[in-house]
């Protein structure tokens, strides 16, 4: 099984959108390529709390301390796959590659994690 794992960290405003309305948007893509490359064993998509920081300090999901942390990422990508080769054929696919593209628009930074599980 392998893993990969990435998190953006988005630019305040980019192709006419805020933050916030970019990262929805691209939480909507990227859920959407579960139903387009059957490569993708799962996949999950998060928009960190720090987006609305008051409701989340008030409901107790984030300390005040760790608001607007300079190391904080938006937006999270957990998926898993079969083998590399499922990987390779996901990060190749056409759709995958159209997100991609938003992407770049849209990231400051980009950090990937990818590795497998062998038991």
């Amino acid at each position: 099984m392998i893993k990969h794992i990435v998190l953006w960290r988005l630019k305040d405003h980019a192709m006419g959108a805020s933050k916030k309305e970019n990262a929805e948007k691209l939480k909507s893509l990227l859920e959407a390529l579960r139903d387009t490359i059957k490569e993708i064993k799962l996949l999950e998509v998060g928009i960190n709390a720090e987006a609305s920081p008051h409701a989340a300090v008030a409901h107790g999901i984030v300390p005040p301390a760790t608001l607007a942390h300079p190391c904080a990422a938006d937006v999270a990508l957990y998926s898993e796959f079969a083998s590399w080769d499922a990987l390779a054929a996901y990060q190749q696919h056409p759709a995958h590659l159209k997100v991609a593209g938003f992407v770049q628009e849209i990231r400051l930074e980009r950090h990937v994690v990818d590795y497998e599980i062998t038991s």
